[in-house]
């Protein structure tokens, strides 16, 4: 439950942020725009983490993964389906294609500040959310699929950007 608490305020400390220069309006615009893209990740973790603690029975990591090889069979819908809505939350935090476009407009707020938050906080939160929910792609290899496939072409469009 903590970890879909702390996922809301750094997307609440995203939009304060990116919102900074009040009076700007391309500021309070992008901060909206992080804010409401962040929220559609904040639903993904909420329904992929209730779906699993629904067949789970526990909040508990720990607990969460001893007991998922024994309800779900590999590659079984329900979890595959509860990945992908983990997949949602994790792409939206760390700026994955679809949900990449609130990124650039993060620099309207004060720029070291932001690149610091934004850099090194929520695009890493995404990263650890897939680290830390691995034993549960290991048994939807679908849901791990679609994670590769989104973030390599990420990568490509993040790469062929950065070369201009």
């Amino acid at each position: 439950m903590l970890l879909i608490v702390g996922w809301a305020f750094v997307g609440a400390a995203s939009y304060l942020l990116i919102s900074f220069w009040y009076r700007r309006e391309t500021a309070t615009k992008a901060g909206i725009k992080a804010f409401v893209i962040n929220v559609v990740g904040d639903v993904g973790l909420v329904l992929g983490r209730s779906s699993i603690l629904k067949h789970t029975g526990t909040v508990d990591f720990e607990a969460t993964f001893r007991t998922a090889p024994n309800v779900f069979a590999k590659g079984d819908g329900d979890l595959v389906a509860a990945c992908i809505f983990l997949l949602v939350g994790a792409f939206a935090k760390s700026a994955q294609i679809p949900l990449h476009t609130w990124l650039p407009d993060a620099m309207e707020g004060p720029t070291p500040v932001s690149a610091l938050i934004h850099a090194a906080t929520m695009v890493t939160a995404g990263v650890y959310l897939i680290a830390r929910m691995h034993p549960l792609f290991e048994l939807a290899p679908a849901a791990a699929d679609v994670g590769v496939i989104i973030g390599g072409i990420t990568l490509f469009v993040a790469g062929t950007i950065a070369s201009r």
